[in-house]
């Protein structure tokens, strides 16, 4: 069987030793770093194979997959072979992987108190210019399904729309949902305009049988709870 050499193209290794047959023969968990990243770059420079160029730009920051991660697209690009095409879909993966980490972490998250929710929402809802409202969908057994953003607007408000809300609500299979927005100016008194939404949202969620269970304004150090406030009638 042939073995392989530095500058050896990876279509001339043993079949065992190429990354998308070693991936099918063996499986995904076989790969090494370096190869799993070799796939994604497709192919290395005159010099080196794709395995080869990954493995050396994984030495660059001590085969550490945390450093790695941090490197920009200029940074990548600047190893031979590289390129900005090739450094965006290594970013994009590991992007990815992020995500996907963060919504596993996101679903253990379960809801107990309206301190919870400000918790989960204060790095995207503080110190900012602008007011954005956000959904919180949960389960049965109160974990959160997801977090997502329904709409962002100026510094004196933004339009939500009901049927979005809901809509997401039953395309994720919630069991019920939380609202929450921010006051840029840190006033954290409901507004007439927040206590008709608020209204308008929990006659909706009892219709459907997906329960809003509270409303959360966030400042920037602190928050208000309709439902803490009973103020959720």
């Amino acid at each position: 069987m042939p073995t392989k050499t530095r500058n050896q193209p990876i279509n001339q290794w043993a079949e065992d030793d190429r990354p998308r047959e070693k991936m099918l023969l063996k499986g995904k968990s076989a790969l090494s770093n370096a190869e799993l990243i070799a796939l994604l770059i497709g192919s290395g420079n005159s010099d080196e194979s794709a395995v080869q160029l990954a493995q050396r730009m994984l030495d660059a920051t001590g085969n550490n997959l945390i450093e790695f991660s941090k490197l920009s697209i200029e940074e990548l690009s600047r190893f031979r072979g590289m390129g900005k095409a090739k450094a965006i879909s290594i970013i994009a993966a590991l992007e990815l992987g992020k995500r996907r980490v963060a919504e596993r972490v996101l679903q253990q998250i379960k809801i107990k108190s309206s301190r919870d929710v400000y918790d989960l929402l204060l790095p995207d809802l503080t110190d900012n210019y602008y007011e954005a409202f956000f959904v919180v969908l949960l389960d049965r057994a109160n974990k959160v399904i997801r977090k997502l953003n329904i709409s962002r607007g100026g510094v004196a408000g933004t339009v939500v729309d009901p049927k979005k809300i809901f809509k997401m609500a039953l395309d994720h299979n919630a069991s019920s949902i939380i609202l929450a927005h921010n006051h840029p100016s840190n006033n954290l008194k409901p507004s007439e305009n927040d206590i008709r939404l608020t209204k308008k949202l929990l006659e909706a969620g009892k219709a459907l049988e997906i329960p809003v269970l509270d409303h959360i304004i966030v400042g920037n150090d602190n928050y208000y709870s309709f439902a803490d406030n009973n103020n959720l009638s």
